[in-house]
């Protein structure tokens, strides 16, 4: 933040009135597959306030396509074709360009409302797990069923997949694959998040989905659902902004890989912040401000973490460097966001409610 603006995050005002709603429909002319790039065309243009309803599609889909994909959902994974699916695995929807935003600039994006397209999402133990050796280099989908009632999922059954899962998109034909039963009893709760949103970055040609960064990214933080808000640093004229990678349940470290990956419809506001910079994607949630760090050495990601919440505190809350030590030690918390994308993650939060009101 700027030495100017002393504001809390938690102080922004939330009522001011939308001035559109936009509906961005996931197709074959407003999605791309594995990448950000800098030089693509905005297939959305919004004000900031304006309020976007966006489809966001699961590139999991096929491992249980009679359960998880509908007409349009085939058409548009017949439509790119695999050539095209780099150089990450993510189907992203976007991007949006984001009127009179310029680099130095944040993107505030309030996500409101996420709902699952069908009631089934699939988790794969992948070949990038943590743990893929430890299993005898076997990856293994486990397909889960949602319970909108109460808010839970339970294993449907599972199967081994039938050689190595490169393909990003790719159809299993499940019919024929030998299917067990899996979690007999176990019902984990629902936390409909994006693992994968974000703004292109400045870089010259596509950039991956996979490993998160300044940009946004790969995050995945199950936090980042309804009702929180994130702070994405501005690169490039109009941010250009898409989402994709939808979950409906996640754990921190994402171990096997994946979390239960699902499409969602996703409700969600931008704002344009021209009165601070931030250099990492910002979380606040109802009770928490949470920064990111990420590095291929998680040891370098925790410092970054560290030093990110350092600048918020300083910069947000006015609290000396030294007394921002202090309270991070004894306040912040430290969690491993996911080992899995390459670059890995840490995010830290810290509670609002321990601060004075302003």
């Amino acid at each position: 933040m700027t030495d100017k603006q002393t504001l809390t995050l938690s102080s922004i005002d939330r009522t001011s009135t939308p001035k559109n709603l936009h509906v961005l429909k996931a197709t074959p002319e407003t999605c791309h597959w594995g990448y950000f790039d800098a030089a693509l065309a905005p297939k959305l243009r919004v004000k900031s306030g304006d309020l976007i309803q966006a489809e966001a599609l699961t590139h999991h889909a096929g491992d249980a396509p009679d359960l998880m994909m509908d007409d349009e959902m085939k058409a548009l994974y017949a439509a790119i074709p695999e050539s095209d699916r780099n150089p990450g695995v993510h189907l992203m929807t976007g991007p949006i360009y984001v009127e009179d935003a310029k680099p130095g600039d944040m993107l505030e994006v309030r996500y409101l409302r996420m709902s699952p397209r069908f009631a089934y999402g699939s988790n794969l133990a992948a070949n990038w797990g943590h743990l893929y050796k430890e299993f005898g280099e076997k990856e293994r989908v486990t397909i889960y069923r949602i319970d909108a009632t109460s808010n839970q999922a339970e294993a449907v059954y599972a199967y081994d997949y039938p050689g190595r899962y490169e393909t990003p998109g790719k159809i299993t034909n499940c019919p024929e694959c030998d299917r067990h039963k899996a979690l007999n009893g176990v019902r984990v709760p629902v936390r409909p998040h994006l693992g994968t949103a974000g703004v292109a970055p400045d870089v010259k040609g596509r950039v991956s989905t996979i490993p998160p960064g300044a940009h946004g990214g790969n995050i995945d933080n199950w936090r980042i659902g309804a009702g929180s808000t994130m702070y994405y640093p501005v690169a490039v004229d109009g941010g250009l902004f898409s989402i994709g990678d939808p979950h409906v349940s996640q754990g921190d470290g994402e171990i096997s890989g994946t979390a239960i990956e699902a499409s969602l419809d996703v409700l969600f506001q931008i704002v344009l912040r021209k009165d601070f910079t931030f250099p990492s994607p910002l979380l606040e949630s109802p009770g928490y401000w949470i920064v990111h760090g990420f590095d291929e050495d998680l040891n370098v990601a925790m410092k970054n973490a560290s030093l990110d919440m350092l600048k918020l505190l300083t910069e947000s809350r006015n609290i000396s460097r030294d007394d921002a030590y202090s309270l991070m030690s004894v306040s912040a918390d430290f969690t491993v966001t996911q080992v899995v994308d390459g670059r890995q993650g840490v995010h830290v939060k810290i509670p609002r409610t321990i601060f004075p009101l302003d």
